[in-house]
């Protein structure tokens, strides 16, 4: 997700490390961060850890997992049915430890808003004031948009939190020409009365910025905007979804906005302002990085991305 376009203020400066990474991390809140120390201390495998409650199956796993350019670059199995609507509600599993639960998952943009500039462009009201329906999102230097990034990552953890029990929603399937506005993917998560809504996206920051934030609502409480009850689940959702990320995924916190901490904490994005239920965005790396890159365009990565960001949200489930 870029800096530059409605929810988002312009990129703030690279800030000069405090410390070395160890120091930096320390002032995470306790326990949030820990796998990143796991992993630069014995160069971990990247295949995730924690207790059983946590810990979802990856389906395929990761050495199997297609590459950008595969026909199933979606994360569906090969011959699968169509994907169920942005409007449709996933069947769950007959059991699991998430069955009775509700997952709405926000694939950020969408593969057509550039097609359609008026429209997403017209002005919403967030709660707090007025700001455009989308963006376009960003890219890589290579032309692999955020917008299919998010939703083959979304297909992914479909999978993997269906196979928990879930029932699973997706605030958008590709399947509507654009959108939907920030103000409409925060009342799909409200009308399915969702115990967990994370969007996901990745950055468009600059060259050499690296790593992953997730962002937790602030305290708003003016026009119709009031987060007030969910700032504290949803930081709780957001510690765990960043715990679990760097575990599995061996990636670094950001290391230009959160302090090293991966945490960030905003008032101005509607998705959020608006939202009643738990609910985090994901930043999973930068996308005008070459490294971060590399690995956002890497089939096997995503399905390491999905997996983290699925488990933090078994582990926030569970309690």
């Amino acid at each position: 997700m870029s800096y530059v376009g409605p929810d988002f203020e312009p990129p703030q400066p690279r800030r000069s490390r405090r410390g070395p990474l160890t120091v930096a991390l320390a002032a995470l809140v306790p326990g949030a961060l820990l796998g990143w120390l796991v992993y630069a201390t014995v160069g971990g495998s990247g295949d995730g850890g924690g207790s059983d409650q946590a810990t979802v199956r990856s389906s395929p796993p990761a050495a199997s997992s297609p590459s950008a350019d595969d026909a199933t670059d979606d994360g569906k199995k090969p011959g699968a049915g169509p994907t169920p609507t942005a409007s449709s509600t996933s069947a769950p599993a007959a059991s699991g430890p998430l069955k009775g639960k509700v997952v709405v998952i926000d694939p950020g943009h969408n593969p057509d808003n550039f097609q359609h500039p008026s429209e997403i462009n017209r002005k919403v009201n967030i709660g707090t004031n007025w700001k455009e329906c989308d963006t376009t999102g960003t890219s890589s230097n290579d032309g692999y948009t955020e917008a299919k990034f998010t939703l083959d990552v979304a297909h992914r953890m479909r999978t993997l939190l269906e196979e928990q029990g879930a029932t699973v929603k997706l605030t958008q399937d590709g399947d509507r020409p654009y959108g939907p506005c920030v103000d409409e993917r925060a009342r799909i998560g409200n009308e399915a009365k969702a115990d967990a809504v994370v969007s996901i996206h990745a950055d468009g920051s600059g060259a050499g910025n690296r790593g992953f934030h997730v962002i937790l609502p602030g305290a708003v409480h003016a026009g119709s905007a009031d987060t007030r009850a969910i700032v504290a689940p949803s930081r709780d959702l957001g510690e765990r979804v960043a715990g679990r990320f760097v575990a599995v995924t061996g990636s670094a916190p950001s290391n230009y906005i959160g302090d090293g901490s991966g945490l960030v904490t905003r008032k101005d994005l509607g998705g959020l302002n608006l939202s009643t239920v738990p609910k985090v965005f994901i930043e999973c790396g930068n996308m005008r990085d070459s490294k971060d890159a590399a690995l956002l365009t890497s089939g096997a990565w995503r399905q390491k991305a999905a997996q983290g960001i699925s488990e933090g949200i078994v582990s926030f489930l569970r309690g």
